[in-house]
């Protein structure tokens, strides 16, 4: 029999403590509110202990690997490198648990109390929370729902025994010989193309025309010539039918160009999207709307029809990303104080962590012309950088979108090494107003990487000292 006990007011309650829900919490505390955050699971949500940063503790991993057997080219030879794949996996799960350490302790210094247990709505302003078959209620003035998302499961690839999500992929303590993904989207190259270069046998099955299908073919081309050095093997156009699996091994069934084929692997990763984490919160029985896809409608300010309470992060529409749910996690808490304050997407960085890397902030040349700006773009490439020369990493470019008639950056794209930070400088053009003009003039130090997204400008311009311009 479930007993509530007691009732506790809060001013802001926070279900869900991923990047989302911990920054709200934590900087709505900063702001003089009482706060209680809940979570079902770890702290840290999918992104800390199951997505981002393990994923990119692997990734990184991988790529030290492969540079120890491939540096021949600097004049290095190793010998005998080998992967210890359970300590592999032992390093990673360090690094996760000094950033949700990190996490936790945050919240406990800034006055959040933090409850592991699963939340439902009774009324707009109140929830219970479940700890096994006890529950306790909690009454708020304000509530920020941060439950985030998980990996979509199709009917014909149930998740268990050798077909895996990227949860199951993340932890697996042996190195495959042959994987089979099915997805060419960034989850699936990401963690596909770690495996290849952990020596795994990869195969991608993409139903669209080209794998990371969100991004233009003049990036993705670099990352397909990469998984082609990588052994990585991509059908595209391919639709999955069905998987049987044994002790042992896993039988895919997929059709391209008309034709039914077969492979048999030792794994089969489906990664072909994720769904929003808001089935089993209460929301229709409260009001709460949502759309045919599960997500809460907001407004500008992520707040739902129900004025109290806010949704942001996965839940709500727009890219599934980390760093847009702790955006939004920041505006909310700030509303909520009763700052002015609303979202503004316009600067949301995209980053792969493939190899090469990709970044995008803004307008990509054709949404430019699309949204009927005469445009004007400036190119630079990794091989003609010093930086990039000096450390054998010369694929790629960096390419700056603007307004032809103002100079206005409207946007970039860079593929290549380093891209997730290099991307960081444009986003900030972007939200700040510049111009080609105003990147130009910035004095970049050298050598560094960063002197391209100055000689992208530079060429839009006209400019180019390091390119010869027609």
């Amino acid at each position: 029999m479930v007993v509530g006990e007691f009732t506790t007011e809060v001013d802001v309650l926070v279900i869900g403590s991923g990047p989302g829900g911990y920054v709200a919490a934590i900087r709505a505390a900063q702001l003089g509110k009482k706060v209680t955050i809940v979570d079902k699971a770890e702290i840290g949500g999918v992104c800390l202990n199951r997505g981002c940063i393990p994923s990119k503790a692997l990734i990184s991993a991988a790529h030290r690997y492969q540079e120890m057997n491939h540096s021949q080219d600097m004049g290095i030879t190793a010998e005998g490198a080998k992967v210890d794949f359970q300590k592999v996996q032992a390093w990673k799960q360090g690094v996760v648990n000094k950033l949700t350490g990190g996490v936790g302790t945050l919240l406990k210094g800034n006055g959040v109390e933090i409850l592991q247990g699963e939340a439902l709505f009774v009324s707009p302003n109140e929830v219970r929370v479940y700890q096994g078959n006890e529950f306790n209620r909690y009454k708020f003035n304000h509530g920020i729902i941060a439950t985030g998302s998980r990996p979509i499961e199709l009917k014909a690839f149930p998740f268990g025994g050798r077909i895996l999500s990227s949860t199951e992929a993340l932890a697996l303590e042996e190195i495959p010989q042959s994987m089979v993904v099915i997805g060419g989207g960034y989850i699936g190259i990401e963690l596909g193309q770690t495996f290849a270069k952990f020596g795994t046998k990869v195969t991608v099955l993409e139903g669209a025309d080209q794998i990371l299908p969100l991004f233009e073919n003049e990036i993705v081309r670099w990352v397909q010539r990469k998984l082609k050095k990588d052994g990585v093997e991509v059908v595209t156009k391919a639709k999955a039918l069905s998987a049987e699996q044994t002790d042992s091994n896993v039988t895919v069934k997929y059709e391209v160009g008309g034709e039914e084929k077969e492979i048999t692997t030792d794994y089969l990763l489906v990664t072909v999207g994720r769904v929003p984490n808001t089935d089993e919160l209460g929301l229709e029985e409260v009001g709460i709307k949502k759309t045919d896809r599960g997500l809460i409608e907001v407004d500008n300010q992520s707040r739902t029809n129900q004025g109290n309470v806010f949704a942001i992060g996965d839940v709500a529409a727009g890219p599934a990303l980390a760093h847009k749910a702790s955006y939004e996690g920041k505006v909310v808490a700030e509303v909520i104080a009763g700052h002015a304050g609303a979202v503004d997407y316009k600067a949301i960085p995209s980053v792969v962590f493939s190899d090469p890397e990709i970044g995008s902030v803004g307008l990509s040349e054709t949404e430019a012309k699309q949204q009927g700006y005469t445009v004007t773009t400036g190119k630079f490439n990794y091989a003609a950088n010093g930086r990039a020369l000096s450390i054998n990493a010369t694929e790629g470019f960096v390419k700056v979108v603007a307004n032809k008639e103002n100079g206005l950056v409207l946007g970039a794209q860079i593929v290549g090494p380093g891209a997730s930070d290099l991307i960081a400088e444009l986003g900030l053009a972007i939200e700040m107003g510049a111009t080609l003009e105003d990147i130009a003039l910035t004095i970049h130090a050298h050598p560094t990487l960063g002197e391209m997204v100055m000689e992208a400008a530079e060429n839009a311009l006209g400019q180019g000292v390091h390119t010869l311009m027609k």
